[in-house]
């Protein structure tokens, strides 16, 4: 099965269609999905949460780090310890990797590319969503022959639900999630 990844612009629904799908699955899984974080309404960051269950910040308002995207500091050091290892552990154990998202925070950390590249090259099933903003690495993994990157917006979500859907269950995996 190729990378299926969804592309969008920003608050498109990437994230809730993947995780609406990855619920559906059949297939063990492993990698990590963001979540923001929110107070009183208000944006305040994003968390990562793997698979499993493990959480850290990956960005917050609150952060000193120098890294920083629009308003957030970057915390390189959860995306490393908690996001990249969930990656390479779904790889290595020839489970379907789910990363959210290949976007500005993430291609930060050197680790992170080379745990995508790790996956994209290993021919376990990747589900994940990239940013679509240009970007030199980024656009390099949407020109992969082995990636089918799915455009979302919000006119054409139940297409592309249903076009994720069929891929995966092209893969053997798209059936109902065991019990």
């Amino acid at each position: 099965m190729p990378a299926l990844l969804l592309t969008g612009p920003p608050g498109c629904g990437k994230t809730t269609l993947l995780l609406e799908v990855l619920s559906g699955l059949s297939l063990p899984a492993g990698g990590f999905y963001t979540e923001e974080i929110r107070k009183g309404g208000r944006r305040l960051g994003f968390r990562l949460v793997t698979l499993d269950g493990r959480e850290a910040v990956l960005a917050s308002v609150e952060s000193r780090s120098p890294l920083r995207v629009s308003r957030y500091g970057v915390e390189l050091a959860a995306l490393d310890q908690v996001g990249v290892p969930a990656v390479l552990d779904a790889a290595r154990q020839g489970h379907l990797v789910v990363i959210d998202e290949i976007g500005k925070m993430e291609l930060l950390s050197p680790r992170f590319r080379e745990a995508v590249l790790t996956a994209l090259e290993s021919g376990v099933p990747l589900l994940g969503t990239i940013m679509l903003a240009p970007h030199p690495f980024a656009d390099a993994v949407k020109a992969r022959p082995d990636v089918t990157l799915l455009h979302l917006s919000p006119d054409n979500r139940q297409e592309v639900r249903g076009q994720l859907r069929e891929l995966l269950r092209a893969a053997g995996g798209g059936g109902p999630a065991p019990r």
